[in-house]
């Protein structure tokens, strides 16, 4: 995720551009720049690092011109660095663009264009785009037809801004799969990824949606279909948020928004890994001997692993905490090791340490991250990234699910390779994985009736988390997410696990939540409800067969999925539950008590 300011007016573009890309900084902040347009000829500043300092070490707001496009980055591709960031530009310094997104064949059209000449000066996926647009004007028309046609041939999600030397009046701004908007101002005209960017010039703004492009002048602007090239109509809205407001996209917390982000994080998770998937499994097939290393939410994501490993791919990897990993296996861990190190931010200080151990004993280690360049990566042979861009509150929330989503990935592709499943059926689950952000998008429809459910739990002094099987990590997360922000004692266990003591803690009305998705321990899990039914729990079930809604005092109905996708999907109504109880208990779940978002001492 990444922010885009453009701007075009009377005004001074760059200082305009700066103040808006302070406000787009929470969407990245690894590096930025800024290319404006005076008298014919492209000016761009950029290097790695947050926009007040590269203002005043490079001179952002010295920059001439009346037309600019600004950007803050967050690396999905290329590490970051002065050369990565962006604007990115073709060969004749005519064409400069930044880019929101993941294209996913950015690497064929790489290898087509140096057989045509091209120069490439970055390893990013962005100046491909560029270079397309610059190709396709060599076959005659106007710059907008060579874009279109430049753009058509891309696969994945792009918000772009594009400048021309060439048309002096106009911007160009696309949207697909990312996040852009229009501002419409008096003689000036603005494009960003989110409204706060421009909020402080005007509050009139048109969306754009997935497959559409504007042409934005400083008195004019047009939206027209990317497919088709043809007008679309676009209303004009007026926005009554606050800038605070704004920065939130309208949400009270980060948490809430980045709850609300997982359909489009989980798509990229997707997207910027199609490519790379099948080499990876194909690295991952030849070590039997297999550690899942994390800590905390991604520990739960490497447990969730485990079942998709043993269930896919027929190997029974061992999942330990990071902090015990370097402690208790350290005489266990040589060259035949594989150990996937599973890290948000690719700095937390146990899964360092861990990966650095089992480098010293000779094992292959691959990283699954969500921040490019981080230590993780530096250290590991190989890297998935999570492409869930900043989350900003403290609660991992869609970073969780991104991670997830790649593991199944990784899962499913591991079983291709090893031949442990039928084609059939993992080409039915991959188009299930493939459908599962429109799942997440139905699921968060449940919000206003958890909201009215956390309003009857926010006394409650302890909950209980149950699940079976593969929802056992579900069962462990939701619990884990109510205790970090709303502070709340919740326990997350196997259903199975309740007769061995857990049972005598429950009490009429003690909150049982459980996750019973349609699937081998169905029946089991139905028993472990009763069980705690007939103590006096307040029974909450999520899951997608009716029989549930009998046998519970509050039924959480699911859509239909295979069993192994189900913690992507389920954990969300428990992220949002716990979103509600802290903010009804008087907490701001974005800055929960005690806690970091990294984890950089041991």
């Amino acid at each position: 995720m990444c922010g885009i300011i453009g701007y075009i007016g009377d005004g001074r573009a760059s200082q305009i551009i700066v103040k808006g890309l302070k406000r787009l900084e929470y969407r990245g902040y690894d590096s930025a720049g800024i290319v404006t347009e005076d008298g014919g000829r492209l000016y761009i500043k950029k290097g790695t690092g947050r926009i007040d300092e590269l203002a005043e070490k490079l001179g952002f707001l010295e920059m001439p011109g009346k037309r600019g496009i600004g950007h803050t980055r967050w690396a999905t591709h290329g590490v970051p660095n002065d050369i990565n960031a962006h604007p990115q530009r073709d060969c004749t310094g005519r064409i400069a663009l930044v880019h929101n997104g993941i294209i996913e064949n950015h690497r064929e059209l790489r290898e087509e264009l140096l057989k045509r000449g091209h120069r490439f000066n970055s390893d990013t996926d962005t100046e491909v785009i560029a270079h397309l647009i610059e190709e396709e004007l060599k076959s005659g028309g106007t710059f907008e037809e060579a874009m279109r046609r430049a753009l058509l041939r891309l696969k994945g999600s792009f918000a772009l801004g594009i400048i021309y030397t060439g048309e002096p009046d106009r911007l160009y701004f696309v949207r697909n799969e990312s996040p852009l908007v229009l501002g419409i101002g008096e003689g000036e005209n603005f494009g960003a990824s989110d409204v706060p960017a421009f909020l402080e010039y005007t509050n009139r703004v048109v969306f754009l949606d997935d497959r559409e492009y504007a042409v934005v002048g400083k008195d004019f602007w047009v939206v027209k279909n990317l497919d088709s090239g043809e007008i679309v109509e676009k209303p004009v809205q007026e926005i009554e948020w606050s800038l605070e407001m704004a920065e939130k996209a309208g949400y009270p917390h980060f948490m809430l928004k980045e709850i609300y982000e997982q359909p489009r994080a989980i798509r990229d998770a997707l997207h910027g890994n199609a490519g790379i998937i099948r080499s990876i499994a194909e690295e991952v097939a030849k070590y039997e001997k297999i550690f899942i290393i994390a800590m905390g939410t991604s520990y739960h994501a490497g447990l969730v692993a485990k079942y998709l490993f043993q269930r896919l791919a027929r190997k029974v990897p061992i999942v330990e905490d990071a902090s015990e990993f370097r402690y208790e296996f350290e005489d266990l861990v040589d060259e035949d090791t594989l150990v996937i190190a599973i890290t948000q931010s690719g700095e937390t200080a146990d899964t360092l340490a861990a990966m650095k151990l089992a480098k010293r004993k000779g094992a292959k280690v691959l990283a699954i991250v969500n921040v490019v360049g981080s230590m993780a990566t530096r250290i590991a042979d190989l890297t998935l990234y999570t492409h869930a861009g900043p989350e900003i509150g403290v609660a991992a929330t869609k970073t969780y699910t991104t991670q997830l989503t790649v593991l199944t990935m990784l899962a499913i592709e591991l079983a291709r390779v090893l031949g442990t499943v039928g084609e059939e059926y993992l080409e039915r689950l991959e188009r299930e994985l493939n459908a599962v952000p429109e799942l997440v998008e139905d699921v968060l429809k449940h919000d206003e009736s958890l909201r009215e459910l956390a309003e009857g739990l926010k006394e409650k002094r302890d909950f209980f988390y149950i699940g079976r099987g593969i929802s056992v990590p579900t069962a462990l997360e939701g619990a884990l997410k109510l205790k970090e922000i709303s502070y709340i004692h919740a326990e997350g266990l196997s259903a199975g696990e309740l007769k061995h003591g857990p049972l005598a803690l429950l009490e009429d009305g003690v909150p049982v939540v459980a996750i019973a998705p349609g699937g081998k321990t169905f029946d089991k899990m139905v028993g472990n409800i009763e069980e705690s039914r007939a103590r006096g729990a307040y029974i909450i079930s999520i899951g997608d067969r009716d029989e549930l809604e009998r046998i519970s005092d509050v039924f959480i109905k699911m859509p239909e999925m295979d069993e192994l996708l189900t913690p992507i999907v389920y954990v969300v109504p428990l992220q949002i539950l716990a979103y509600h109880l802290a903010v009804l208990r008087g907490n701001d779940p974005d800055k929960p008590r005690n806690l970091a978002k990294s984890v950089t001492v041991e």
